[in-house]
C-alpha cells in the first residue's frame, strides 16, 4: 500500500477552525467570598443613542454557572453600551439582602464589530472587579 504523504492524527476541533458566531456581548458573575458562581444576577444592556439617552436592548438572569453567554441577542453596532448588574438579590454567606453594592453600572465603547465582547464581575462583600476578559 503505497503512501500519499505524511499521516496527521485526527485533531480535535478548536475555537479558531468552528464555525463562527455572530459578536456578542456576555458576562459572567462569581461570588468570590462564597468562590461560587453568582446565580440569578439580573444584568440589563443598553445602547445609548445619538442623544446619549439609554436604550434597553435585553435583560436576562446569570444561569446556574453565573453566565450569560449573548444579552445582545442581535447584529452589533459601533457606540456606546451600558452594563447594568443589579446585585441587590444577590445572595452571599451571611451577606441576606444587606449586600454593600446594590448596583453596578458600566459603559463600554465599542468601536470594532467584529469581535465578541467578554465582561467578568467578581464581587466580594466589600469589593468589585471588572476586567475586558476574552
Amino acid at each position: 500500500m503505497a503512501s500519499t504523504g505524511p499521516e496527521t492524527p485526527d485533531l480535535p476541533q478548536t475555537a479558531s477552525s468552528a464555525i463562527p458566531t455572530a459578536p456578542t456581548i456576555s458576562t459572567h458573575v462569581l461570588d468570590t467570598e462564597a468562590g461560587t458562581p453568582a446565580r440569578g444576577v439580573h444584568v440589563i444592556l443598553y445602547k445609548l443613542g445619538e442623544d446619549d439617552r439609554p436604550i434597553r436592548l435585553t435583560q436576562a438572569l446569570t444561569d446556574d454557572d453565573g453566565r450569560i453567554r449573548d444579552l445582545l441577542g442581535r447584529p452589533m453596532s459601533a457606540g456606546i453600551y451600558r452594563l447594568e448588574f443589579n446585585l441587590a438579590g444577590v445572595r452571599g454567606p451571611g451577606t441576606g439582602d444587606d449586600r454593600f453594592f446594590r448596583r453596578l453600572t458600566l459603559e463600554l465603547r465599542i468601536d470594532d464589530v467584529a469581535r465578541s465582547y467578554h465582561v467578568p464581575l467578581l464581587l466580594a462583600p466589600f469589593s468589585l472587579t471588572t476586567y475586558r476578559g476574552s
